[in-house]
């Protein structure tokens, strides 16, 4: 079975910090999987629009999703990178029933975008206790709230980054710029929602 996955990163999430999430998760899966990923717009703020606005990129990632063979594509976006995954998931004109969105502790999807798809929604708890930043902000989608119980992070803003980097830990304790930049160090790409 061939899978295909399109990711976007948070809030300043850079090229650099997809460079590395993108080489543990292909070292992870191996040749099985085939990955895109894709850094936050430079300078847009970290609210929805400010993130689909400053996002440049749909067509040729609408073009390359409506144009996989896959078998499974999964949309999935983190934090503010939701609202783009979101976005772009909502303008694909194929069968939406190869497609999973995966919303990671971030926006979640209005009705209209989420199409035909399968959705998950994804926060975090420690294992010694925490919830994610957006661990009580599903509100319609509370029900099907998945949640990736972290071994060493217990803050919210750790285990925020726990959702795409199991490495992540209480060092990251702000949304500061020097705090964002850790979210991936070290990083070894969860992917909890890979099924």
């Amino acid at each position: 079975m061939s899978v295909y996955v399109v990711f976007f990163g948070g809030w300043k999430a850079s090229k650099i910090e997809m460079g590395l999430w993108l080489a543990s998760a292909n070292s992870v899966c191996g040749g099985d999987v085939d990955y895109d990923a894709f850094p936050y717009p430079d300078g847009a703020g970290s609210g929805d629009t400010a993130a689909v606005n400053g996002f440049k990129q749909f067509d040729a990632v609408i073009k390359k999703i409506e144009g996989s063979s896959a078998d499974t594509i999964y949309i999935v976006g983190h934090s503010s990178g939701c609202a783009i995954a979101n976005k772009v998931n909502s303008r694909i004109k194929r069968d939406h029933s190869q497609i999973t969105l995966v919303d990671l502790d971030g926006f979640a999807p209005s009705p209209d975008q989420i199409q035909k798809s399968s959705l998950q929604v994804w926060s975090a708890e420690g294992a010694k206790g925490g919830k994610s930043l957006h661990h009580d902000d599903w509100g319609a989608y509370s029900s099907q709230l998945q949640v990736y119980t972290a071994a060493s992070a217990t803050n919210k803003w750790s285990l925020h980054f726990s959702l795409v980097n199991t490495a992540a830990t209480d060092a990251i304790k702000s949304s500061s710029d020097a705090d964002l930049k850790k979210g991936y160090a070290g990083c070894i790409a969860n992917l909890c929602w890979l099924r």
